[in-house]
């Protein structure tokens, strides 16, 4: 009897140690706040990581369904449904398409990247898609993905672009963009091409109508994100 009490506790520590570790592997929201440097007195941007885990990206319990081409749906109608769906502006999924492949379904980079979104064949099984050559099914994949990435990192774009990128784990590791040319280059060109096409959108809108203040978002050349409210012309 003894023994089977003892038995007992000790698959109920076991069990308690392997919940502990699960919940310290899950990845915690990180979010970015300005503070004084008590050396310098300089304000300055460092991280806060959240207490609580976030859950990481579903895998098999969401498989996206394979969709067809469809005469009426095309890719941009698509890409609209999809981002209002997931609560996503479809202007910055647009953004990260013609970065990432340029509008090819069938783009391949050197590392094994893959489709219109450019999903890694590990990251395309975290989010359900089983054919990322299927434009529809890279589409919601990738856009699944970007969510995920910015519930994760607060809502702060040039983080989730650059985890998006580079893996969320170097993002962590250096509670900002991570140093590396090729991130910092991809943050760039997606906010430069995200400001473009909220530009245009803000054009088209107006439709000669008298100039009023808009906003405007970019990526300076460093990576830092911008926010301006400038007179339309």
């Amino acid at each position: 009897m003894r023994s089977c009490l003892i038995l007992a506790s000790l698959m109920l520590t076991a069990t308690a140690s392997a919940a502990a570790a699960n919940a310290e592997e899950r990845p915690h929201r990180i979010s970015l706040t300005v503070r004084a440097d008590p050396r310098t007195g300089r304000l300055v941007r460092a991280p806060v990581v959240a207490s609580k885990p976030v859950h990481p990206v579903p895998v098999s319990s969401r498989v996206i369904a394979p969709r067809q081409p469809s005469p009426v749906l095309d890719l941009e109608a698509y890409i609209e449904q999809v981002a209002a769906r997931y609560e996503l502006d479809p202007l910055l999924v647009r953004a990260v398409i013609e970065v990432e492949s340029g509008y090819n379904p069938w783009a391949v980079s050197p590392k094994g990247a893959v489709g219109l979104m450019q999903l890694m064949p590990q990251t395309a099984r975290r989010v359900g898609v089983r054919d990322s050559f299927n434009p529809w099914e890279n589409i919601e994949g990738g856009v699944r993905y970007l969510k995920y990435l910015l519930e994760l990192f607060g809502g702060d774009k040039r983080l989730a672009l650059a985890a998006y990128n580079a893996g969320e784990g170097a993002v962590f590791r250096y509670g900002d963009i991570p140093p590396y040319p090729e991130t910092t280059e991809y943050v760039y060109r997606v906010g430069k091409k995200l400001g473009e096409k909220r530009r245009a959108a803000a054009q088209e809108t107006s439709n000669g109508s008298p100039p009023a203040p808009k906003i405007v978002e970019y990526v300076d050349s460093e990576g830092r994100w911008h926010i301006q409210t400038r007179l339309a012309p």
